[in-house]
């Protein structure tokens, strides 16, 4: 399932060489999102830290 909306607009990437290998990500975030990435990042950390 792609829930990424469609545009025309190029989404931005980030390029990063590890060795020998070059990896390139594309960055792009939800229009319908329900939460920042502010909260998601909190939401991760606090999920990350009760299970330790």
């Amino acid at each position: 399932m792609n829930n990424t909306a469609t545009t025309n607009t190029p989404c931005p990437t980030v390029r990063k060489q590890i060795g020998k290998t070059t990896y390139i990500v594309r960055v792009h975030f939800s229009e319908i999102a329900k939460e920042t990435m502010e909260d998601k990042i909190k939401r991760l950390l606090r999920e990350e830290v009760r299970k330790m």
